[in-house]
């Protein structure tokens, strides 16, 4: 307390605190990326392993799944800007749905798939597809503390930066999918 007393009036408080929060946010997702990365290179570093005992049917359709959830959760985030807390309501249930769907198939995926984790593609696939689950998994519980606060008056077009926060994140973590989603599924014998 008496460290904060005795700074300088101009470095008491930031005078733009969400452009703060967007800084921190965007450095989270720069280290985020890096760990993701490692991941994705290992994958292509173990070469001639395949991907030839996927269900190729479901690692689209959770991918589709999972692009449908950005839509709604860009909805929800427009929707809170203009004040419109039901769309905001709506659009952010539909997201943390659509997450569950997608969480859903990937538990499918693993309980089905063909090959062990002892093999060098089940290491890599069982790596990278719990890594990016554990951060649906995060992203969903985020959803869901900011549709409670929403639920609770929370939020408005002034004051929306959770929400906005939360929503980036959701991006982030599909963006990753669409890396991993050919990677895993789609590029045969590296």
């Amino acid at each position: 307390m008496a460290v904060a007393a005795s700074l300088p009036a101009e470095h008491a408080a930031h005078p733009d605190p969400v452009r703060l929060k967007r800084i921190g946010l965007w450095l989270f997702f720069f280290s985020e990326s890096i760990l993701f990365g490692l991941f994705l290179s290992a994958r292509f570093y173990l070469e001639g392993i395949e991907a030839e005992h996927l269900d190729q049917a479901l690692g689209l359709g959770i991918t589709i799944i999972l692009l449908l959830s950005s839509v709604t959760a860009y909805t929800a985030e427009t929707a809170i800007e203009h004040d419109r807390r039901g769309i905001a309501v709506l659009g952010l249930v539909l997201t943390i749905l659509l997450g569950l769907v997608f969480a859903a198939g990937v538990g499918v995926e693993w309980s089905t798939a063909e090959f062990s984790r002892h093999e060098a593609f089940g290491t890599v696939f069982f790596s990278m597809t719990g890594l990016h689950a554990s951060h649906v998994v995060s992203g969903i519980v985020l959803l869901v503390l900011a549709l409670i606060q929403l639920l609770r008056g929370r939020f408005s077009s002034k004051d929306h930066w959770p929400i906005s926060g939360v929503v980036m994140y959701w991006h982030f973590v599909d963006v990753v999918w669409v890396f991993y989603y050919p990677a895993l599924y789609l590029v045969q014998g590296v």
